[in-house]
């Protein structure tokens, strides 16, 4: 990243209202992109704190990472960290029902043909191993293996690992803090008591602390967190409330010991009125149910968490309250929500963490001159809009697509109308089992793929040219695509014995 040239017109007095990740990864990016002649001044209070159980992220953040120059065993000693090679659903389809949506790659292609579509008839056929035989990822995930990809092997499974993180979020968020007060970003302590606005056009002028300290600003970034304080509460921007697809709308959260292996993936396990996540970090194991309060109660919802523990209970059970949705605009006037400010997505596929670094992205893109050209704006909303909507779709497949009814939870999402976006995209992958990725939305084919396979979503048929090759030969091809991958695997380290060596954090 470079540094942005001096401009006449440009904005150069930049406030942050909240800390936790999303303001201090704000504040880091823009401190790696500006320099020292734009003041950065972040406010945050103790006393309020941060949700902070956001602690799995998608392969993403590495882009992240490495844009700050980061040492990614530096970065995972501090925050406490662990890889991920994916995440393992358990009881979605069916009670009994697993499967491991992994990152990267899945076979090689055979021609013009996706090689998935080879993998269909022949599991049609009763003629395939399952689907995880054939993606590195999946396979070293289910034996607990981890190495990072060696990228001097083009045509070695061993090159197309592809993997994210579980970390600590409030570690992180201190890590990152560390790196922005480094390079001039100055952290003032205080809750905000009052907002000023130009009389004029509303744009927010300055905030004033407790502390009776007045900050003016020129561009606002609102990590506020759920209540939105300056795009919610100050500028009245709206909410699009997606409960009807989404009725989760609770979440308990506990950190436990770790008493099993440690697994380089995320595990989500369907419970009668939601899902409970497992994330394991190197000094303990994250956890939480994510529920709908019209279907089961917080006491209730807190008892069957405390049951499924695999340890030792660290803390109390902390609950959260949420309305998944997001702000009719993420930017308005001069505020730029990024976090929880802009918007909730259930943590079911881990995009917390990435709908902030993607949103820094964007207010990089479109950074703006003093004017604040609505056109920019419009169109940052406007991808703003798109991403979001494209992952809300990806995460109601998981509920929709089940054969589940055995609970009034699971009745309720299997039988619902969908948007008509992801309907549409059922319907495709139902007649010949075809995945189209639309734009540049987050989730690629592959991903579609395992979570629509997993949740025994069925297609009747497959790409008519891969009746292009005789069977023996397919056959032929994925056997050895199965038995390197075996082998590949057999040779990495144990995920446990990988971190022990590269990167094993202090005891604390």
């Amino acid at each position: 990243m470079n540094a942005v040239p001096v401009d006449a017109g440009r904005v150069s007095e930049i406030v942050i209202v909240g800390g936790g990740t999303a303001g201090w990864m704000t504040a880091a990016a823009l401190s790696k992109v500006l320099d020292r002649s734009y003041s950065i001044r972040l406010v945050e209070s103790e006393e309020i704190g941060t949700v902070g159980v956001g602690e799995a992220t998608i392969p993403m953040i590495k882009l992240y990472n490495q844009a700050l120059d980061l040492d990614e065993n530096e970065f995972m000693r501090e925050t406490m960290g662990s890889f991920k090679l994916g995440i393992e659903f358990v009881n979605w389809g069916r009670r009994g029902d697993s499967y491991i949506h992994g990152f990267g790659k899945i076979g090689q292609d055979l021609g013009l043909v996706p090689f998935y579509h080879y993998w269909l008839k022949m599991h049609q056929a009763g003629k395939a191993s399952p689907l995880d035989d054939y993606s590195i990822n999946t396979h070293a995930a289910r034996h607990n293996k981890f190495m990072r990809a060696i990228g001097d092997r083009p045509n070695s499974p061993l090159a197309d690992i592809g993997y994210a993180y579980h970390f600590d979020a409030g570690l992180y968020a201190r890590y990152l803090r560390g790196y922005a007060e480094a390079r001039g970003v100055v952290r003032t302590e205080g809750k905000v008591v009052g907002v000023e606005q130009h009389p004029e056009n509303g744009f927010v002028a300055a905030i004033t602390l407790d502390s009776g300290e007045r900050i003016p600003g020129q561009l606002f970034v609102d990590c506020s967190g759920f209540r939105g304080l300056l795009i919610e509460q100050t500028l009245k921007t709206g909410y699009i409330d997606w409960t009807h697809w989404l009725p989760c709308d609770r979440a308990v959260a506990v950190p436990c010991t770790r008493t099993t292996p440690l697994t380089p993936y995320t595990r989500a396990t369907a419970r009668e009125a939601g899902w409970q996540w497992r994330i394991p970090l190197q000094h303990r194991v994250g956890n939480g149910y994510v529920f709908s309060s019209r279907h089961i109660s917080e006491d209730e919802a807190t008892a069957v968490l405390m049951a499924n523990l695999e340890g030792e209970a660290l803390a109390e059970p902390r609950p959260l309250r949420f309305v998944t949705g997001k702000r009719k605009k993420f930017w308005n006037r001069n505020v730029v929500a990024i976090g929880l400010a802009s918007g909730f997505m259930e943590p079911l596929e881990s995009t917390s963490i990435h709908l902030i670094q993607s949103s820094i992205a964007r207010l990089t893109a479109f950074f703006p001159h003093t004017g604040f050209d609505e056109t920019d704006i419009d169109e940052f909303n406007a991808h703003s809009d798109f991403e979001f909507d494209k992952i809300r779709d990806f995460i109601i497949l998981h509920y929709h697509a089940t054969e589940r009814d055995d609970t009034a939870f699971w009745d309720h999402v299997r039988t619902m109308e969908v948007p008509e976006s992801l309907q549409r995209k059922m319907d495709l992958f139902k007649t010949n089992g075809r995945i189209f990725r639309d734009a540049n939305e987050l989730f690629a084919e592959v991903s579609w793929l395992q979570v629509m396979h997993g949740q025994r979503l069925a297609p009747r048929s497959y790409h008519a040219l891969v009746d292009v090759y005789p069977e023996e030969k397919i056959m032929a091809f994925m056997a050895n695509i199965r038995g390197v991958i075996a082998k590949c695997t057999d040779a990495m380290p144990s995920h446990e014995a990988f971190i022990a060596k590269h990167c094993a954090a202090k005891a604390m």
